[in-house]
């Protein structure tokens, strides 16, 4: 049988699909060392949690390596490469619960829910009830989205057609970009949104993308949602925006060091809600990724290719270890 590593767990269905294709485990902890470890005598891995590059040569049955989810950045795709091992991906089957995770995540800082919240509990409704003077409706704002694939696309049709939004779009490419939203460059939308949404991929462009030159074209009061990747962000930018009370505030979703530590800044102000990257995470999300990763695994283990391969240049050294 062949053996299938997850380096988390599955949605129960999911795990039940693996179970028809091979002996499945689950990777008791998800740090290098483990997965190392437990990594190497695996035919196909699903992942979920970042892999070590080592693991690639020192896993001789190795077939693939696939994402529960869009984001390559937990592959290291150079070394997967090398080794003849193919990756493939599950694009789009969270862009939905992502999306709605922007617009829960606007109107909790528009509403100022945190405040609101921790006052009604500690002091009482007028302490609380104070604070509604101040919130904001989200009608009538400006979008700007920052990336435009699976999840910025849902993103635009949630702001446009859900709340009848203006929808600014920065992208690397103006390619099928909707006729009721506006391409415009970084600098551009980062002064006129009220709202600004990172949908990027991370790559070395984006790394650091958003640092003390955007957030100095923003509007005193506009937000930053972050549901891309931590490091997109300049932390120490950020960081300084917020004190001084240069933006709004933000959603934050990712950080450039996960878990996010305890006592960490971002913890202390009242108008950044931090959540543990988990704005693609619902029940639903999880068996619709889970459930395309298996047949990816399927297609591989009969010996097809999978159909969103994302190194094709592995190709040959995989057909070299892994004959038709």
């Amino acid at each position: 049988m062949p053996d299938i590593l997850s380096t988390n767990v599955l949605h129960p269905q999911v795990a039940e699909k693996l179970r028809t294709l091979g002996s499945l485990r689950f990777a008791s902890a998800y740090d290098p060392d483990t997965l190392l470890a437990e990594g190497r005598d695996a035919d196909l891995i699903v992942v979920r949690a970042p892999l070590p590059p080592a693991l690639f040569e020192r896993a001789p049955r190795l077939r693939a390596a696939i994402r529960h989810g869009a984001g390559l950045d937990m592959i290291p795709m150079d070394a997967a490469t090398k080794a003849g091992v193919i990756v493939a991906n599950t694009p789009g089957a969270n862009a939905r619960t992502v999306a709605e995770y922007v617009f829960f995540a606007a109107m909790t800082l528009l509403r100022r829910f945190r405040v609101i919240d921790r006052d009604l509990r500690a002091d009482g409704w007028n302490a609380a009830r104070r604070h509604a003077d101040l919130t904001r409706d989200l009608d009538g704002l400006t979008l700007g989205i920052v990336g435009f694939g699976n999840i910025g696309r849902q993103v635009h049709a949630i702001a446009r057609h859900g709340y009848g939004l203006d929808v600014l779009i920065h992208s690397r490419s103006r390619r099928d970009i909707p006729a009721d939203a506006e391409f415009v460059g970084l600098d551009d939308l980062a002064a006129r949104c009220d709202v600004m949404v990172l949908c990027c991929p991370l790559t070395e462009e984006t790394r650091g993308l958003v640092g003390a030159r955007v957030l100095g074209r923003m509007k005193p009061d506009a937000l930053v949602i972050n549901i891309s990747r931590g490091p997109v962000v300049d932390d120490d930018a950020m960081l300084a925006a917020l004190r001084e009370g240069r933006i709004g505030g933000a959603a934050l979703d990712v950080f450039d060091r996960q878990p996010l530590p305890d006592g960490h800044p971002y913890l202390g102000f009242d108008n950044v809600v931090v959540t543990p990257h988990m704005s693609g995470i619902t029940e639903g999300s999880m068996r619709r990724m889970g459930m395309a990763a298996a047949e990816e695994a399927a297609r591989v283990l009969r010996g097809e290719l999978p159909e969103n391969l994302c190194n094709p240049e592995a190709l040959p050294a995989y057909r070299r270890r892994f004959p038709a």
